[in-house]
């Protein structure tokens, strides 16, 4: 393969890369699939590809469909254990973002709730709502009919509607300050504010750094405040843990609203906010350091210059 084929290769990589993450919610396996597409680019016949970006979109598609459909995959995520791999705004694999769906579909909460779809389910969905394919250009990708293609969007839309928080969200100066409330109130323990800043459903799903073998879920204002009174409060105990206190940075993770917990240079934690109509809908904290690894070299990258803490000791 000569210097143009891998060239060309490379322009694409990141379309690529934004296109596997939204259908298997793991950077580090988007990586994975978009390599092995690579070495199916160097083994295919090149001459015969008429035109790249389509054969390349149809290999990436297939290869994280097949993950998906694989039983060690199916074990992990079945077991309850699994959340999506946050990333931090700017991330070149967040993708295309010009539309609503586009920025909705890298959404943390969409991103779960995709779990709910059958692998072809979830590749109709990211390649019509995130690429604007067509049904014909879906189809083909997927091996499937445009009719199937029609039927397969409008379930998983259905199922994604059914699922997504209601209301309106907040700007971005509004759901700063609500996240600062809220974070006020768990570590100095007041149970009123923090449930006046809960929707009357809300939810928090934890990872319990990745020591748990199911996620920790809490499905009322009163059970989301207690555990969030419980998991934010500062003591010695938690210092040691993080290896040092935590500065509480204020981020924006997959377009949402965040907590990122720092030490030095080292994010150990991030927690992120749905938030309708002025309230917090959903709380999802992820603190397993296999999950954190994109994220935490981003912000040592470009966090230091990100102003100061919401809570500067914590």
């Amino acid at each position: 393969m000569d210097g143009s084929d891998t060239a060309r290769f490379e322009a694409g990589r990141a379309r690529l890369a934004s296109l596997a993450y939204r259908l298997l919610g793991s950077a580090a396996d988007a990586e994975d699939a978009v390599q092995d597409a690579f070495l199916h680019w160097q083994a295919a016949d090149r001459r015969r590809i008429e035109v790249p970006e389509a054969w390349l979109t149809k290999v990436v598609t297939n290869l994280c469909l097949d993950r998906l459909r694989s039983a060690r995959v199916r074990r992990e995520r079945a077991a309850g254990a699994w959340l999506p791999e946050p990333l931090l705004d700017g991330d070149p694999m967040l993708g295309p973002a010009d539309t609503a769906e586009q920025r909705e579909s890298v959404s943390l909460a969409v991103l779960t709730l995709m779990e709910s779809l059958s692998p072809v389910e979830r590749g109709v969905y990211v390649l019509r709502e995130a690429f604007s394919y067509s049904h014909a250009e879906t189809a083909e990708i997927l091996g499937i009919s445009e009719s199937a293609s029609q039927q397969h969007l409008h379930r998983a839309r259905t199922r994604i509607a059914a699922g997504r928080t209601r209301g309106a969200g907040a700007d971005r100066a509004a759901a700063r300050r609500i996240v600062a409330e809220f974070l006020a109130a768990a570590a100095s323990g007041r149970t009123d504010r923090l449930v006046a800043l809960l929707t009357d459903d809300a939810t928090a799903v934890s990872d319990g750094a990745g020591l748990s073998r199911k996620l920790l879920r809490f499905d009322t204002a009163q059970g989301v405040a207690a555990v969030a009174r419980a998991g934010f409060r500062p003591t010695p105990a938690k210092r040691r843990l993080a290896g040092g206190t935590p500065a509480v940075h204020y981020a924006l993770v997959n377009g949402a609203p965040a907590a990122l917990f720092v030490v030095g240079d080292r994010v150990v934690g991030a927690v992120t906010f749905d938030i309708a109509d002025g309230r917090i809908a959903t709380v999802r904290g992820i603190a397993a350091p296999a999950r954190l690894v994109r994220l935490a070299d981003a912000w040592r990258r470009h966090g230091p210059g990100r102003g100061t803490p919401l809570i500067p000791e914590w």
